[in-house]
């Protein structure tokens, strides 16, 4: 089967598409013949070398896919072939097939073209899980968003709209529109305001109940300078750099809770568990309206390169997405 390899450490110049063998899928596991799947920030920090996936040889990037059960398992109940099926992976969603526990697949949302769904699982399960299973956010809490133009900012403006929650979003000037557009109630251009001062006003000196930041750095500090009293800091990435400084006063006063997390380091059970309850009450939102997958460029599996390429000069709006079964 052909799939993107990573050949050494480097830039997009040390992609390839390459035959490598299929995988076989073992107890409660299920074969899936991957149609789509999109591009992450940890696809390009593990080229890198800074972002470790699981042990594979070769080594095969990709966080999400969509695509048909092809073959079970033994053991498997929960699908058979020809099931559409979605969801996320540790690695190898870069490949034509893949094999992930029965109970890790999702059921694509009915009426969605699976061109489409391979670009939604990995943001949403990571902005839902963020923003409402760590964060605690619910109908009539404030949020603020970083990155509100991202693959995750795209889903959890929408998200915080669907819980009945209120969300502010940082995002260039380019792309302020565009997140008003998606629900945002007020989107600050990171680079002539002060987004600190925005949330201020906007909440009336109170602050935000939940904090998504993928920047990190010395957002770290101002994001307590922007939360509210009990409120939470949800730390899913760190494209600003890993280390930060922050006021241990602040974060006392204001009781807060800082939680860092990443889906990929998390157990089978851990990740079955999530999968699962996105499933039951986050797809619905998908099939009736509230929800949309936003994709800003498509390439095919053999433009693997270009695509990471494009996704480092940071000009895209929400997804980049690839399709992986050959046309």
């Amino acid at each position: 089967m052909r799939a993107a390899v990573i050949t050494a450490h480097g830039g997009p110049e040390v992609l390839r598409v390459a035959d490598v063998p299929e995988p076989v899928p073992g107890s409660a596991e299920v074969l899936v013949d991957v149609v789509a799947s999109a591009l992450n920030r940890a696809d390009l920090l593990q080229r890198m070398g800074l972002y470790p996936g699981p042990p594979m040889d070769p080594e095969v990037p990709g966080l999400e896919f969509a695509g048909r059960v092809v073959a079970t398992g033994d053991g498997v109940t929960r699908w058979g072939a020809g099931d559409p099926v979605m969801g996320i992976t540790a690695g190898g969603g870069h490949a034509e097939r893949l094999v992930v526990h029965q109970d890790q697949a999702v059921r694509v949302p009915r009426g969605m073209d699976l061109t489409v769904a391979g670009a939604l699982p990995e943001v949403f399960l990571t902005a839902w899980d963020a923003l409402v299973l760590q964060g605690g956010l619910s109908a009539g809490d404030t949020a603020l968003v970083h990155a509100g133009a991202s693959g995750v900012g795209t889903a959890a403006i929408q998200l915080c709209r669907m819980v009945g929650a209120e969300v502010l979003v940082t995002a260039s000037a380019g792309k302020v529109d565009r997140c008003l557009s998606l629900g945002a109630t007020r989107a600050v251009d990171y680079a002539s305001e002060d987004w600190v001062a925005a949330v201020a006003d906007h909440t009336e000196g109170r602050g935000v109940d939940v904090v998504l930041d993928v920047v990190g750095a010395d957002y770290l500090d101002r994001n307590l300078d922007a939360l509210a009293v009990g409120g939470t800091i949800v730390q899913v990435g760190v494209m600003g750099g890993g280390s930060a400084t922050f006021g241990l006063g602040k974060m006392l006063f204001r009781r807060a809770t800082l939680v860092g997390t990443t889906l990929r380091a998390r157990s089978l059970d851990e990740k079955v568990s999530v999968s699962r309850a996105f499933e039951d009450r986050v797809v619905p939102g998908f099939e009736d309206g509230r929800l949309e997958v936003v994709v800003d460029r498509r390439y095919p599996l053999a433009d693997i390169a270009e695509a990471h390429a494009y996704m480092e000069t940071n000009a895209s709006v929400g997804k980049i997405a690839l399709d992986v079964a050959a046309s």
